[in-house]
């Protein structure tokens, strides 16, 4: 097979697929390609206008979904990759280009105006290379295209309504997917079958043979890779050291942006090193780039933090589409601000922006991420934490510098009050702060409940008791994953009295509440003990204390299911927990292995761990037959 040589001579790089495309997914591991998918962030909205033909605006496309993953890995993934391979497909009809459907009578449209009609489905694929030389990054572009012709057969309403109603129609190019059930609507396939699937295999497999094997007169015209980059670029080697004519590969040079290309080319045909590809010693792009991503967190932690605490993300949720004006008139806030701080939402990915197209002024939409984290009644709302942490974590780390030299808190300075007792002196001073401190929690929960409660088989279990939980949010979860399940929620008189305030209306009473601190009462009898988010807030003398009680509350074959950040056995991070730990609280952070031998001094064997790629991790301690046997 052609990609056969060719997988030896990636098979120790890092090649990187820019796409969350399940079908090029599936098309190139069965070609045995091993690659990373990394999703572009790339807001698809470029102006189609603007292109002289429908491949051009898939090619362009594709590069930008590229060229942002390839930009964006050093910072959020802290390594280079080789190659970034970006895709677009479209089909075009008439001249007109169609994408994806945005509902089902867009469908329709599509889907009929193709009916008993021949049109092409075009794929633009961009190949990125990454070169850190130097101690910068210069990106190598390859793209090419692939057109092949389709034919629908004349389509019923029936048929097409049959089609449509069937859902394959979403998240597809022309509304329909070739290897699917749109299949039978199909007369003719011209060309490469895959290339209407998503990705065109034979003609990639054939430009990487090029590339590797130095074989440029195999290139077709139309897949000469000519990458219209806009800053000033030179032409650079490729990775087996050999080059390809200069109108087949152009380097685009980080972090430059916005201006026009121009190779510079040597006698014979040779590529020419522009001089500022070299530099004396410093620091490496991606170092400058984590610098500034550290430096400025702050500053996007806060305009989250406001953000929130002015709604915005709720106001464009009843009302999308408002101008810069308009959400300031809804917030009670000057324009100037509003505008900056609308702008600096979208920079953070938590709103889209759309402008032009006779628009007067940019109008703004919630993406993805602020729908399901940021609105005050989403199921997923992180709101009640983010609150929080502006009210009382932001305070807190204020006054950092003297923690760290003191070795305590800081709550005496930020809020002006003792807490020798955290949760009584501290956090449940006033109803306020009881009441924010209770929606932090439950919107944690909410977030992690799910993801804890099925991250082993508990269906064994027929009572719990969740000590410190709060609103009952996770206990709630567990009742959902575990229907012969009950869960007793166990905690402070103060937090009962208002736990009734977040309690689902579809309760099947299966969840009950009990008030009691558990250092000083009896525990409730169960068969499973739930701590989650509790033991990294004490001392080791108090969490002593509590596992000693929930040990002789256990017996034979109960067990303890405790949910926290694990930290790596080195302590590198993860950093969230280790900088959670700033806060000075009495407790502290542990790995796996920390909370095992703490288990076991008590009576506990480890039965499992999962890294749930939530907020929490979760391990399960089951509690020994016999006594222990001295070590």
């Amino acid at each position: 097979m052609l990609l056969n040589p060719i997988i030896s001579k990636l098979a120790h790089k890092l090649v990187v697929l820019a796409s969350a495309s399940p079908r090029r997914r599936e098309i190139l591991q069965t070609a045995g390609l091993q690659f990373e998918v990394v999703p572009s962030w790339f807001d698809e909205t470029l102006d189609k206008s603007v292109f002289k033909a429908p491949h051009e605006y898939a090619l362009e496309t594709a590069k930008q979904k590229a060229l942002e993953v390839a930009r964006r890995m050093p910072a959020t993934h802290l390594k280079i990759p080789d190659l970034v391979v970006g895709a677009d497909t479209i089909v075009t009809i008439d001249g007109m280009i169609l994408e994806k459907p945005t509902d089902r009578q867009d469908a329709y449209r599509m889907l009929s105006g193709l009916s008993g009609k021949e049109h092409s489905v075009f794929t633009g694929v961009v190949i990125v290379f990454c070169h850190e030389r130097e101690r910068k990054v210069d990106y190598q572009i390859i793209d090419f295209y692939e057109e092949t012709k389709v034919k629908f057969a004349a389509l019923s309403e029936e048929m097409l309504w049959e089609y449509i109603n069937s859902g394959e129609y979403a998240d597809k190019a022309g509304g329909y997917g070739i290897q699917s059930l749109a299949g039978m609507l199909v007369e003719y396939v011209h060309g490469d079958y895959l290339n209407v699937v998503g990705f065109p295999l034979n003609h990639f497999c054939k430009q990487l043979d090029l590339i590797y094997k130095r074989s440029p007169s195999s290139l077709s015209e139309k897949s000469v890779a000519i990458s219209h980059l806009k800053p000033p670029s030179t032409l650079i080697e490729l990775p087996t050291g050999s080059t390809l004519p200069q109108n087949e590969v152009m380097k685009e040079r980080a972090g430059m942006e916005n201006s026009s290309a121009l190779p510079l080319t040597a006698s014979r045909g040779q590529p020419k090193h522009s001089n500022e590809s070299k530099c004396t010693d410093g620091p490496k792009k991606n170092e400058l780039q984590h610098m500034i991503a550290l430096m400025d967190g702050f500053k996007a932690s806060k305009a989250l933090f406001v953000a929130s605490q002015m709604r915005i993300f709720d106001v464009l949720h009843k009302q999308p589409g408002l101008d810069a004006d308009q959400v300031a008139q809804e917030i009670n806030a000057s324009v100037r601000g509003a505008e900056r701080l609308l702008e600096a939402c979208v920079s953070l990915k938590l709103l889209k922006c759309k402008s032009g197209a006779g628009q007067l002024k940019p109008v703004y939409k919630n993406t993805d991420v602020a729908k399901h984290f940021l609105l005050s009644d989403a199921p997923f709302s992180l709101l009640g934490y983010i609150q929080h942490c502006n009210a009382s974590v932001w305070p807190l780390f204020s006054h950092l510098h003297a923690a760290v030299r003191e070795g305590t808190n800081q709550h005496h300075k930020a809020f002006n009050r003792t807490s020798e007792n955290l949760f009584e002196d501290a956090i449940y001073n006033s109803q306020e702060a009881k009441l924010r401190f209770m929606k932090a929690m439950h919107s944690i929960a909410k977030v992690t409940g799910m993801a804890v409660a099925t991250a082993f088989d508990l269906s064994s279990f027929r009572t719990a008791c969740d000590l410190g939980g709060c609103t009952g949010a996770m206990a709630y979860d567990f009742t959902k994953a575990y229907p012969n399940l009950s869960v007793t929620v166990f905690d402070l008189q103060p937090v009962i009295e208002l736990s009734e305030h977040f309690q689902p209306q579809d309760t099947d009473g299966r969840v009950s509440f009990v008030a009691g601190d558990f250092f000083k009462d009896p525990l409730p009898k169960a068969d499973l003990y739930i701590l989650a988010r509790v033991l990294h807030d004490w001392s080791d003398e108090k969490v002593n204390l509590l596992l000693s009680k929930v040990a002789d509350a256990c017996g034979p074959g109960s067990a303890v299911l405790i949910s926290e950040i694990f930290l790596d056995e080195n302590r590198s991070g993860p950093s969230r927990g280790l900088l959670q730990a700033l806060s000075m609280c009495e407790g502290r952070q542990r790995s796996a292995a920390e909370y095992s031998l703490l288990f076991k001094n008590h009576g506990f064997i480890p039965a499992d761990i999962r890294l749930t790629e939530n907020l929490l991790d979760a391990m399960l301690f089951v509690k020994k037959s016999s006594p222990m046997t001295p070590q």
